[in-house]
């Protein structure tokens, strides 16, 4: 089952194959480890809090510990895996995550867990944008959107059903568990990319390192990273989270001028020329922004607003979940068939539709009438979008720098997710009020109003720069570079 020591020279992977199924199984499995820990262990928490005698700030700490360094150090994990081995990294990534794991679960104070989890972002960093450049590279055609489609999609299912497995683990074991899981399942996936997922590389990329950008990119977008958590726990703009918010901002104007500049650039000034690549990461900024937005406001109103238990806000967006496991991998290959210009114009004017109506939730919000028709149209819009949006972002760079594309891409959409998380509820008028009925009842109308306007803008700027057919998605020579 090995494959051929550069995907870009060997013929693709057909997506119905024996070993297209494998190469989906590493992939998926692999971006799950990282996706769900960083949800799973919110569960854990009050354990963690009672066991290591842990503050507020301590717990805050253990969740965003793991975000700032997986944000800081994704353009790396891209870049690298271009000049070193797409699957190696990739490996590379999964096994530094399982030690982290390890050192998580066996933490005796609560310092060296957070400083363990930060090492977990490190290794989610490098095993995120090496999921999807492998699909890239190692898929075609039709093919390749509904490999990502279907990554998409069962990427879904596995963050709806990590709430319920992380729960069950805390209830039934030790919270230290929620991070040995990881150990098992990190084991799968090496066996499996070892045996099925063939190695790529960008055959012109320079081994040495772009130094100075590494470091500037991870200084901005930690600083950015840490200034947006900051922000949202203190509900105010500190001197400090001001500060740290300019710097991050400094930090990434400086390193486009150094990567302008530079021989060998972590990433590649040309592809922002081409309008495709910088109209689909604009569009991805507007959109993922939009939908932290919508599930944070959701969940939190349905609890404090309508009265809904814990487990029952929980499982109301379940059925967009559903849909994008039904429907991602058909909406991924009509994206290649029709273009992706149409669906991911039209999903996010469906989802801005979805969240005006979700924005007339209220007190006793009866879920069948009140939130299920927004949920509905909500996840088919989501459906329509994420897999198109996801293919035209690696499609618009050439496949050389799948792993650029991809770590661009992902890093783009953890920064939008973080800001709208915490800009929205300044925005709206709710600062600290969040557990306040009545503050958060008015808020919550204008936060789901901003997210649709979001979601509008979004469509348009795709409307505005992804061409209308696939083919005209791929790079100019010019723009190769």
């Amino acid at each position: 089952m090995t494959g051929p020591a550069d995907a870009s020279r060997g013929a693709p992977v057909a997506y119905r194959s024996a070993r297209g199924r494998w190469v989906l199984v590493a992939t998926v499995l692999g971006s799950a480890l990282a996706f769900i820990d960083a949800t799973v262990v919110t569960i854990a928490l009050p354990r963690i809090a009672a066991e290591l005698d842990a503050s507020t700030a301590d717990l805050q700490w253990t969740v965003n510990g793991y975000g700032l360094t997986l944000a800081a150090f994704l353009l790396l994990g891209g870049s690298l895996g271009d000049r070193f081995g797409r699957r190696r990294v990739f490996l590379v990534g999964v096994v530094w995550f399982a030690a982290a794991s390890l050192a998580c679960a066996l933490a005796p104070t609560v310092g060296l867990l957070v400083a363990a989890r930060a090492l977990q972002g490190v290794g989610g960093a490098l095993l995120t944008p090496g999921s999807l450049a492998i699909i890239q590279s190692t898929f075609a055609g039709e093919d390749r959107g509904r490999a990502i489609g279907a990554w998409s999609g069962l990427g879904g299912i596995a963050g709806a059903l990590a709430p319920f497995l992380g729960g069950w683990i805390v209830e039934v074991t030790s919270w230290r568990w929620v991070f040995g899981i990881n150990l098992p399942l990190a084991a799968v996936v090496v066996v499996v990319a070892l045996r099925a997922v063939p190695e790529s590389v960008d055959p012109d990329a320079v081994r040495r390192l772009d130094v100075a950008g590494t470091v500037l990119a991870a200084a901005g977008l930690a600083a950015l990273t840490w200034a947006f958590t900051a922000w949202t726990e203190d509900g105010t703009l500190r001197p400090a989270v001001a500060a740290a918010l300019a710097a991050g901002v400094a930090a990434l104007v400086a390193f486009v001028v150094v990567e302008s500049r530079a021989a060998a650039p972590l990433v590649p000034p040309a592809l922002f020329r081409w309008r495709p690549f910088a109209g689909t990461n604009a569009a991805t900024l507007l959109v993922y922004a939009a939908l932290s937005g919508v599930f944070f406001f959701l969940v939190v109103t349905l609890q404090v607003v309508s009265g809904y238990s814990p487990l029952a806000a929980g499982l109301a967006p379940v059925p967009v979940t559903v849909l994008l496991l039904l429907l991602s991998s058909t909406s991924g290959a009509l994206g290649v068939r029709l273009g992706p210009r149409l669906p991911m114009t039209v999903g996010p004017l469906v989802c801005a539709a979805a969240t005006v109506l979700l924005a007339g939730i209220g007190p006793d919000a009866p879920y069948l009438t009140a939130v299920l028709p927004g949920v509905l149209l909500f996840g088919l819009g989501l459906a329509a979008v994420v897999a198109p949006l996801t293919t035209t972002a690696l499609a618009a760079a050439p496949d050389r720098l799948a792993g650029v594309a991809s770590g661009v891409n992902n890093a783009v959409a953890r920064v939008a997710g973080l800001l709208g998380i915490a800009v929205l509820p300044l925005v709206a008028g709710v600062g600290t009020g969040l557990t306040d009925p009545a503050t958060l009842a008015d808020g919550h109308r204008v936060a789901m109003l901003v997210c649709a306007g979001l979601l509008v803008a979004g469509g348009l700027v795709s409307l505005a720069t992804v061409p209308s057919s696939s083919d005209a998605v791929r790079p100019e020579a010019s723009d190769r570079a």
